[in-house]
């Protein structure tokens, strides 16, 4: 059956008229296991949901206006596959947690209006961060991974995507709530963020280059935050795609008075192999962390290596193995796992030292 027409009978269920041939039903559903172990702490094995890429259905649609102008929709929920629940990009009783934008485009570009992720968090339509073959997905391999500095999904937020000029666009962001609940209207109290991006895709070469802020505030459902400080993040990539290999390289540099002031460093590479591709990559950061306390080493540095292989049984499906490693030193030697898990949680994540070993399956639809 066309997903157009599944699209239909799911909206037809719920008395809403629409354009059949404009809408179309999507999903991914990743479950697997992780083995695991961070520094000082037990093994933990678990089965998960969305290790690389997040369990999710959604719904998009085009209605074209003519002279070469359409307006569209995104609609997208996250789930755990493994438990049926809501996952926790869907948090504050969202219910399309993942995306939720209106757009308009045309010759003058695209205007998107919503919830959507960040021009650097590699989640939605507006993210165009390169230069490392892992992505953000792959646990302790992930671009977006805790030692580093990234900025999630945003409410409140409008995007605009320029042209294609000979392969190059400009992308700009700005969101007036990355955090707190609708009871917070004062523009000066909400958290928000600022992006601004360029991405060049011709031939082989794909790069990037992006920079972001954000406003860290006390609100409602945070009055705890201690830095209140601007983040700010530049983050660099490039791909050259010569066939056998396409190797990336990727650099971050990040700073937050009173908070992590970092340089980090990627080199990795896609490889086609065997009928799947061998994603492999290396890490290494360095800097100062002022959340440490001042008596103690704020010098701090981390490197970590993965590789995954990912080989497709059919167009939808695909078998997904990972294995990383990492290891950090002076003020994180003892820093085990994300801030945020316990060491009961199965979805703990060795980011800083530690390993991590998952198998599982991927199927679109």
């Amino acid at each position: 059956m066309k997903k157009t027409l599944i699209a239909a009978a799911v909206m037809g269920a719920s008395g809403i008229a629409f354009a059949a041939s404009n809408v179309t039903l999507y999903g991914v559903i990743e479950t697997g296991v992780v083995v695991q172990k961070a520094k000082h702490h037990d093994t933990n094995v678990a089965m998960v949901s969305g290790f690389d890429s997040g369990s999710r259905w959604g719904i998009t649609g085009v209605e074209d206006l003519g002279n070469g102008y359409n307006v569209g929709f995104v609609l997208e929920e996250g789930y755990d596959s493994d438990t049926g629940a809501n996952t926790a990009s869907n948090s504050a009783g969202k219910v399309f947690g993942r995306e939720s934008q209106l757009f308009v485009q045309g010759g003058f570009g695209k205007l998107g209006l919503g919830r959507f992720g960040t021009l650097s968090s590699g989640a939605g339509s507006y993210q165009i961060l390169t230069g490392w073959a892992l992505g953000t997905g792959y646990g302790l391999s992930s671009w977006t991974s805790e030692i580093g500095t990234s900025f999630s999904r945003v409410d409140n937020a409008i995007a605009y995507v320029s042209p294609n000029f000979s392969g190059l666009t400009i992308s700009a962001m700005y969101s007036n709530k990355t955090a707190g609940d609708d009871s917070v209207t004062k523009w000066s109290k909400n958290n928000h963020y600022y992006g601004l991006g360029a991405k060049y895709e011709a031939n082989a070469i794909r790069t990037s280059l992006i920079f972001e802020a954000q406003q860290v505030k006390e609100t409602p459902d945070a009055p705890a935050v201690d830095n209140k400080n601007t983040k700010y993040a530049i983050n660099f990539g490039f791909e050259y795609n010569l066939g056998s290999i396409t190797p990336m390289f990727a650099y971050q540099y990040a700073w937050q008075d009173e908070g992590k002031k970092t340089n980090m460093f990627g080199l990795s590479a896609k490889v086609p192999m065997a009928g799947g591709d061998l994603l492999a990559g290396a890490r290494y950061l360095f800097g100062k962390d002022k959340t440490i306390p001042a008596t103690e080493d704020q010098d701090v540095n981390s490197w970590n290596i993965g590789a995954a292989y990912v080989y497709p049984l059919s167009k939808r499906t695909k078998l997904k193995a990972f294995a990383g490693y990492a290891d950090s030193g002076k003020g994180w030697k003892d820093v085990s796992y994300k801030a945020g898990k316990t060491v009961e949680d199965a979805n703990i994540t060795p980011v800083y030292n530690g390993y991590q070993l998952f198998f599982g399956m991927q199927h679109s639809f």
